[in-house]
């Protein structure tokens, strides 16, 4: 297997010395760490004893298939050996090397339940962090065979994550080695895809990600927002147009038209929005409806696809009532989102007209919450955020649309 990887010096020390009880391969995304760990498990079953239960361990059976067995079961990876794994998609255990390997998902807490009672002398866990800490916590206990090991890969999160917390920082006092990956430490990687990679992260992601840096969510969320570059008086003829709509009872409900110019920017168009706070009256769903759909009438413009908060199932229900077309859930992953929204507007390709004002008012306030970042998680701050929501589900709903118009920077522009 080692003559068929270009691995690195780092990748080929972590696999030699992948012998503690807990072992972790931490860094950037496509860092080579994943492949590093995969060839140090592959050993470790071959030598794994034959009591106690082989497990891999991923936030979903999904995730373990694509990110675990999609690449073991791939002889231009793992040579002859590829063909030693067998998964049947959707099954719970797969046959690696004639050993019996036991899959399983945890999306969260309740998943420990599915530890209890047995006995293991091998796990590999695809992307720890995003495990719930009593599962990590009850696995562990159930690593009681002599010898026994846990392999374990992550991408960096908060620095009060529990498991830098806990793990990481007391490696000195625990039977645990762990190695920091950069995305340069991967020889696999050209050059042109390195710079293209790191083009899709800024910010927060783009030290976690691309620098493998376990750093804290803090101040602003779109720090990189800059009203003299990123707002606009008048807007090119657009080619295609896409809606979000934040839909709030008490709260405002905003929509925002999002369109792709002529020039190849994005553009924050127009928005709509009501505030029942400040009006003094709430509409209904008809209301809301026959609003928005009047406010689109005067900007003479049907969006392809409307992205619509994926709790507001009566809103939704009345817009496909009343004959709207293209409606869609908004992508509610709220880190996902706020990413994709960062990159656009770090690498110039989203401008924002100024008729938008509730949107303008929104995103300098708009901030990382501090009480959840002492608890080790990522949450904006659940305020004044019903545009910038919008805004969201627009974007990130329709990246797929428009990633490929990122500027790519040079190769040697990246570190």
């Amino acid at each position: 297997m080692l003559d068929t990887l270009p691995l690195s010096r780092k990748q080929l020390r972590s696999v030699v010395q992948a012998s503690a009880r807990i072992n972790l391969w931490h860094g950037a995304v496509r860092s080579g760490k994943t492949i590093a760990s995969l060839l140090a498990w592959l050993l470790a079953v071959a030598e794994a004893p034959p009591s106690g239960l082989i497990l891999v361990v991923g936030r979903s059976l999904q995730t373990i298939e694509r990110n675990v067995f999609e690449p073991l079961a791939d002889p231009a990876l793992f040579g002859p050996v590829a063909a030693q794994v067998r998964h049947t998609r959707g099954a719970t255990t797969a046959t690696v090397l004639g050993r019996t390997v036991h899959l399983i998902g945890a999306a969260d807490a309740r998943a420990e339940g599915r530890l209890r009672g047995l006995t293991a002398s091998l796990a590999y866990v695809d992307e720890a962090t995003l495990l719930a800490e009593g599962f990590w916590v009850q696995l562990l206990a159930r690593l009681s065979v002599p010898g026994a090991r846990l392999l374990a890969t992550t991408n960096p999160d908060s620095p009060r994550h529990w498991l830098k917390g806990s793990y990481l920082d007391r490696a000195h006092e625990l039977d645990l080695k762990a190695w920091h990956f950069r995305l340069d430490d991967n020889p696999s990687l050209s050059e042109a895809y390195v710079a293209a990679l790191a083009a899709e992260y800024v910010g927060l992601w783009k030290r976690r990600m691309i620098d493998g840096a376990w750093v804290v969510a803090e101040g602003a969320v779109f720090d990189m927002y800059d009203e003299q570059q990123h707002v606009v008086d008048t807007l090119p003829p657009m080619r295609r147009h896409w809606l979000g709509i934040d839909y709030g009872t008490t709260n405002a409900t905003s929509a925002v038209l999002l369109g792709l110019g002529t020039d190849g920017r994005l553009y924050a168009c127009a928005e709509w929005r009501w505030d029942s706070r400040t009006a003094h009256r709430q509409l209904t769903d008809a209301q809301y409806s026959a609003r928005i759909r009047a406010w689109l009438d005067e900007q003479t413009v049907v969006p392809e696809w409307t992205f619509i908060d994926p709790s507001a199932a009566s809103f939704t229900v009345q817009m496909w009532n009343d004959g709207h077309p293209g409606i869609a859930r908004a992508n509610n992953d709220v880190l996902d989102g706020i990413r994709s929204t960062a990159t656009a507007l770090d690498s110039g390709l989203l401008r924002i007209h100024r008729s938008c004002s509730g949107l303008l008012d929104e995103l300098p306030a708009y901030a990382w919450d501090p009480a959840a970042s002492e608890r080790g998680e990522d949450k904006p701050i659940k305020r004044d955020d019903h545009s910038v929501d919008a805004l969201r589900y627009a974007v990130h709903s329709a990246a797929h649309e428009w990633r490929h118009l990122l500027p790519v920077p040079t190769a040697q522009g990246v570190s």
